[in-house]
């Protein structure tokens, strides 16, 4: 994307905050009236204190003539108006700095959290492909482009344009020929703005690819750090991670190298300038066309003339890291949703859990094809097993029925509908899911048990707990419900994990139940607890159960098997006792 084109899509993010930018502009504007007026005490001092040049006429009428009767006084004034043009640079620079801080940080925390809520809504294909690490990045990170952006480059670039006319006017008003002399430099530096510009949107895109790529390595290395430390691979992921850590400072220390190049390139344009405008305004000063004060006062505005000058040529040139950066961060919220949800969606309350899978294939985005014209009815209440070896489709076929993805090629229906018109956050609650390795929260065991119905009272979780045989662990823990599990649970074992999340599943009471091998990391013991609750969560729901082995489901009522992409599917059977088919 172009430059204008970014700066036109961050600032459409940032419309909710155009008053307060608006703010921000106007007090950042005022910086240049006091610019103006800071060398004015020093040209008074000198030409009408030390010399007998009179004062400006304004201040002769404004002033009591006492003030200005004798010399001493006339220093005393100068004096007087050096602290009162600090104290009113301080109050300006302390207004702006409130408000900057302010709006910026509020108006990076809502372009976070939209690309948070974008991530959170885009399918699993896109964050298989792309990883967590990634988005995580320019969420944290690159999204804080936008007040860079906005608020320190965009604003004061127009300041600087604001500040540079009026020094402009200012300067020509002394002297017209000295101001001449110092905007000769300007070309240049424009010219070398705009040299420098692609270099350094090349390099900064190059170092933020390479910062993101060290980044992955640490949430990837501690969340798997049992596995790690098992093998003895410290050494290895921090050679890991040094070495992309490396390669990313390379990339920015040649950011660094072109951008200091540049900036030595503007300063000495700058500094000759200077050097030209002092020669000149000292011959003019040596044959009487104006007074030294005049140069103290034109070599002061050029000083500043200069200041907006270079803050336009910089700002122009490394305002490419912040804009790779909006790039990146645009182009996470540009991803488009694999599952979208049709305008017309249907709402649905509570399903009763007939499924029909009608030659349904499926393959992922590189091509490799999963499910090919899968065909099965399930009536409601119905426990099935699917089965199959490692990578058969097993977790991509419920994948498919929760609308994680979408079919490739036929449908999947939910009570005699097409599950694609049905809202996807209302189809989504038809479903209680326990993994294999179930999925906790760092929060407390009372949190993690209503997860899926955050407004469940008291009474509610513990009798989601006591059907899924928790309840008595949990209130031997010194904390009971208020026990906060660590991270993924990590304080519980296993078993303990697993009936919290049956609980989870019992409180969510959705009418279709995903189990994928609940008991296949548990001990015996915990094992009967476990499935003397999941007898009583399977009666009058439609379950899918996940197995590698068939003698796992051997309680089904129904058993399918998954071989090359294909279903066989065995004969049906009636398990009243286990699953209250009906």
């Amino acid at each position: 994307m172009g430059d204008l084109v970014l700066c036109r899509r961050l600032l459409h993010q940032a419309r909710p905050y155009y008053r307060g930018m608006f703010l921000f502009f106007l007090i950042s504007v005022m910086a240049a009236p006091v610019a103006l007026l800071t060398p004015v005490p020093l040209k008074i001092a000198v030409d009408s204190g030390l010399g007998d040049t009179p004062l400006p006429s304004i201040l002769r009428e404004m002033l009591p003539g006492s003030l200005t009767a004798t010399p001493l006084n006339v220093i005393l004034l100068s004096a007087i108006l050096v602290v009162m043009i600090r104290l009113l640079t301080q109050v300006q620079s302390a207004a702006s700095s409130l408000v900057r801080t302010v709006l910026s940080e509020r108006m990076v925390l809502d372009f976070r959290a939209k690309l948070f809520r974008h991530v959170q809504r885009l399918s699993f294909a896109f964050h298989d492909r792309r990883g967590s690490s990634d988005s995580t990045y320019r969420i944290l990170w690159d999204a804080a482009s936008i007040q860079y952006i906005t608020i320190d480059g965009l604003i004061p670039l127009v300041s600087s344009v604001v500040t540079l006319g009026s020094m402009i006017y200012v300067t020509f008003a002394v002297n017209w020929r000295l101001g001449l002399v110092a905007l000769a430099v300007s070309p240049l530096l424009v010219g070398l703005a705009l040299f420098f510009r692609p270099k350094l949107r090349r390099r900064a895109k190059d170092m933020k690819k390479l910062e993101s790529a060290a980044f992955s390595v640490i949430p990837e290395t501690l969340g798997a750090l049992r596995v790690v430390k098992a093998f003895g691979q410290e050494d290895q992921e921090q050679e890991r991670f040094v070495g992309r850590s490396r390669a990313s400072l390379q990339a920015k220390i040649r950011y660094m190298i072109t951008e200091c190049g540049m900036g030595i390139l503007i300063g000495t344009t700058i500094a000759a300038g200077t050097a030209v405008v002092l020669y000149v305004g000292a011959w003019q000063v040596l044959v009487g066309n104006i007074t030294i004060g005049e140069l103290i006062l034109v070599m002061s505005y050029i000083g500043q003339l200069y200041g907006p000058l270079k803050a336009l040529s910089n700002k122009a040139a490394t305002m490419q890291s912040q804009l790779a950066s909006a790039e990146r961060a645009l182009s996470l919220l540009d991803e488009p949703f694999d599952v979208p949800e049709k305008p017309n969606a249907s709402p649905i309350d509570r399903a009763r859990g007939q499924v029909r899978f009608e030659n349904v294939s499926f393959s992922y985005p590189d091509g490799t094809e999963v499910l090919s014209d899968v065909s099965v009815d399930i009536k409601p209440g119905t426990r099935v097993g699917i089965a199959g070896r490692t990578g058969a489709g097993k977790t991509t076929m419920i994948s498919l029925l929760m609308r994680f993805y979408d079919v490739s090629d036929g449908a999947i229906h939910l009570d005699g509908r097409d599950l694609r018109d049905y809202r996807v956050a209302d189809l989504r609650r038809q479903f209680s899911i326990v993994l294999q390795d179930p999925v906790l929260f760092s929060t407390t065991i009372s949190e993690n048990i209503a997860y899926g119905r955050p407004e469940a009272g008291d009474e509610e979780i513990i009798a989601a707990a006591k059907a899924a045989n928790a309840h008595d662990f949990i209130v031997k823990l010194k904390d009971g419900y208020d026990t906060r599990v660590g991270e993924r649970g990590m304080r519980l074992s296993g078993g303990e994990r697993q009936r919290i999340s049956l609980a989870r599943a019992f409180l969510t009471d959705a009418p279709i139940l995903i189990l994928d091998e609940p008991t296949s990391s548990v001990d015996i013991k915990t094992e009967d607890l476990i499935m003397d609750a999941l007898d009583r969560l399977m009666k009058g729901r439609t379950t899918f159960m996940i197995a590698h082995r068939l003698t796992t489901l051997e309680n089904c009522n129904l058993t399918v098997t998954l071989q090359d992409g294909e279903l066989v599917v065995g004969e049906t059977k009636s398990v009243p006792a286990l699953c209250g088919a009906p």
